[in-house]
């Protein structure tokens, strides 16, 4: 092992070990006592990110119910280095966040077909000016319902020229923090992304003791209850129907690697055919992934896979030539269908095991668990002929909206990130209820 190499694998490690996460929450917290500084959490929010509103919805609860200063923060996320294919983005954003509002039972864009963009840069004008909590709640309120009229008079006599710097300021403090995304949250050095990670700042709140005796969370609470699934005891009848269940997957992703237990799960459960579509990574289709942003991804997977119990932790994603010697021992183990066990296999051992399947040692450890014969695998490798189909499972996931990985596809309904099955499920009941439901 190069001293390169080494020094990657402690620096993950170093990263990613829960024990050090405790020592950095309690250093930070006696730093604060001594400073005799509030508890603060930093929200980062922009007018026309869906997130941020849906977010909003649950920002004054939540100050209500914590002994916490909520600093909210007008800003934008940062550029397209960190926001490829920004344009896919912002329609695929909005299609997520009306499936979600619709299942947390928030409005969106019920007073309009959609936000009014014409007002969107004096309204930002005008928050720059009062950006209060309440008023920015509201006025996200007011232009993701599509309330044109309320976002007028919000916006009358709205004069230019704060709003560039108060962005610029803000995005400043959001790179200084660490991190590069809207309709985040900031506390003790811990990053929480929208309502989906809304659960883990709770948790660390409630830890710290932070809960008012008498408060109540309900809409909090509610979001647990809307994202709680369990699936069918027997694959209900009409799901014979249904068309196969398409999974657009990465060796280098470690959400791919923990949604894979799951999918194959939803599948068995519904008697679909599941087709895997490998793509390559996104640094291998000429995206870079900044540092931070790096970083963040690495902990949110091992904080998920915490709660998923999915063994995460010594990691060793495969990345270039290795890329293609995975590629080229899965379609090799699809030959011998033995593609679902090679990619459960080939999951623990770069996601869990820190094994190196750049090397034939590494890789015999997977092909063995798997089954497969090692001289039929050895010769495999130097088959490139996966190449044409990989191009076109990444051009039939860019015709469905996504660019990123892990997205599920079931005909028109497609869905991008491992902690959307639970929107699957909601779209295959709907597809498979007779009227009496189906998930018990």
């Amino acid at each position: 092992m190069s001293p390169a190499t080494l020094t990657r694998k402690i620096l993950v490690w170093l990263l990613l070990n829960p024990r050090l996460h405790d020592i950095r929450r309690r250093l930070h917290d006696i730093r604060r006592r001594l400073l005799r500084k509030p508890h603060v959490v930093d929200v980062f929010l922009q007018v026309d990110d869906p997130y941020s509103y849906l977010l909003s919805h649950y920002l004054p609860e939540l100050g209500d119910a914590y002994d916490i200063e909520l600093r909210l923060h007008l800003t934008q996320a940062l550029g397209e280095v960190f926001r490829p294919c920004a344009e896919m983005l912002v329609v695929y954003a909005q299609k997520d966040c009306e499936r979600l509002a619709r299942e947390l039972g928030l409005p969106f864009l019920d007073k309009g077909n959609a936000p009014p963009v014409e007002h969107r840069r004096a309204l930002v004008e005008a928050l720059a000016v009062t950006a209060s909590q309440s008023d920015i709640c509201s006025a996200l309120e007011s232009y993701w319902r599509g309330d044109a009229e309320a976002v007028a008079r919000r916006v009358d006599g709205a004069s230019a020229g704060r709003a560039d710097r108060v962005l610029a300021d803000n995005q400043k403090l959001l790179e200084k923090l660490g991190h590069y995304e809207v309709a985040t949250l900031h506390h003790a050095g811990v990053w929480y992304w929208g309502v989906d990670r809304l659960r883990y700042l709770v948790s660390a709140l409630d830890r710290l003791q932070l809960r008012h005796e008498d408060a109540i969370m309900p809409r909090i609470a509610s979001i647990q209850q809307a994202q709680s699934t369990a699936l069918p005891i027997t694959p209900p009848a009409a799901a014979k129907q249904l068309p196969p269940l398409e999974l657009f997957y990465s060796f280098r992703s470690p959400y791919s690697y923990l949604v894979l237990q799951r999918v194959y799960a939803i599948a068995d459960a519904f008697g679909l055919q599941l087709v895997i579509r490998p793509v390559l990574p996104m640094i291998q289709r000429g995206f870079q992934v900044p540092r931070s942003k790096l970083k963040y991804i690495l902990t949110d997977a091992a904080r998920e896979a915490d709660r998923l119990n999915i063994p995460f932790g010594r990691i060793a994603p495969p990345t270039g030539s290795v890329i293609d010697r995975c590629m080229s021992t899965y379609y090799y183990a699809a030959g011998e269908r033995r593609e679902r066990d090679f990619l459960l296999h080939l999951g623990d051992a770069c996601w869990h095991r820190g094994i190196d399947v750049g090397t034939d040692k590494g890789l015999r450890k997977v092909t063995a668990k798997t089954g497969l014969f090692w001289p039929e695998v050895k010769a495999a490798l130097d088959d490139d002929s996966w190449r044409p189909g990989v191009e076109a499972n990444r051009e039939s996931m860019a015709e469905s909206g996504c660019w990123g990985v892990p997205t599920l596809k079931l005909d028109e309904f497609v869905v991008w990130g491992q902690d959307r099955t639970w929107l699957l499920l909601r779209h295959l009941e709907e597809r498979c209820d007779a009227g009496e439901g189906i998930l018990v």
